[in-house]
């Protein structure tokens, strides 16, 4: 039975570090348990036959699978209660179409997309491809507000982004200045994706929520960084204003324990009322 509710929509966002191995660790309970209407999966990292059946196209979601041609690498999924009106994978990009890094689906009155940025590496090609995605990125970002406003719609895109925005966006900043992720260049690059005068987006999560550390997403597996609560927010809602202010809570799925993680991140979910 398709649960899909007109009024309000729930989305959750969450980097499985892995399907395969998420699946078997609690996502599909995860999953059958959700009141998400929309579930946007990063870094998948299979081919759609290389998953089981339920979790490929589990019952009662229509589901969009976007690997990388880079096998094992990457990956993006749109899990939907409804039917997308359209899908699209990638977003005109030449050198980026095949990554397995972007996919967008029309729902009434608002297109979804699931986002896995680079993460680049300081030094290396990796940090020069994450360059090239953001400058492409900002680009389409805008062209899809625009028409998206020409029609009346809303723009959701939800994912790993891969930059923690401000210093409350990770628990230990001072170290990580000149690491990419928190680099002086990329924190200007989504400074410009949330300014109003320019991309015309906002951070859900960090509207909700203006005065708080965090919450953050992604916790490394070294140390006992989940344990103290040492992360990024790095996997963020990142909507058009209209729909932005029809969000009327958001939250991260922090797992109760080190040992109930299925991943290194945390679901991220927010609910909106249409």
């Amino acid at each position: 039975m398709c649960r899909y509710r007109a009024r309000v929509l729930t989305v959750t966002s969450v980097n499985v570090n892995g399907l395969r191995a998420a699946a078997k660790k609690g996502f599909v309970e995860w999953l059958a348990a959700t009141s998400a209407d929309v579930v946007c999966l990063q870094e998948v990292r299979a081919e759609p036959q290389q998953l089981p059946e339920h979790v490929r196209g589990p019952e009662g979601w229509h589901v969009v699978h976007a690997p990388a041609a880079a096998k094992g690498r990457a990956g993006v999924s749109l899990y939907t209660r409804r039917e997308p009106d359209a899908v699209r994978v990638g977003f005109g990009s030449a050198e980026f179409d095949g990554s397995g890094r972007y996919v967008e689906a029309d729902l009434p009155g608002v297109t979804v997309a699931s986002l896995y940025l680079p993460s680049g590496e300081v030094g290396t090609e990796r940090q020069d491809e994450k360059v090239r995605f953001m400058g492409e990125f900002l680009a389409h970002l805008k062209e899809l507000r625009e028409r998206a406003a020409a029609a009346g719609r809303q723009v959701l895109v939800c994912g790993d982004w891969n930059i923690a925005h401000q210093p409350a966006d990770l628990k230990n900043w001072r170290g990580n200045t000149r690491n990419s992720g928190f680099l002086p260049e990329e924190r200007a690059w989504l400074g410009q994706v949330l300014d109003a005068q320019d991309g015309g987006y906002v951070d859900v999560v960090r509207a909700r929520h203006p005065e708080v550390e965090g919450p953050y997403t992604w916790w490394s597996y070294r140390g006992r960084a989940f344990d103290n609560d040492s992360g990024w927010r790095i996997d963020l809602h990142v909507a058009t204003p209209g729909l932005a202010e029809r969000c009327v809570k958001a939250y991260v799925e922090r797992a109760a324990s080190h040992a109930e993680r299925w991943s290194d991140h945390a679901p991220v979910t927010a609910v909106y009322d249409r």
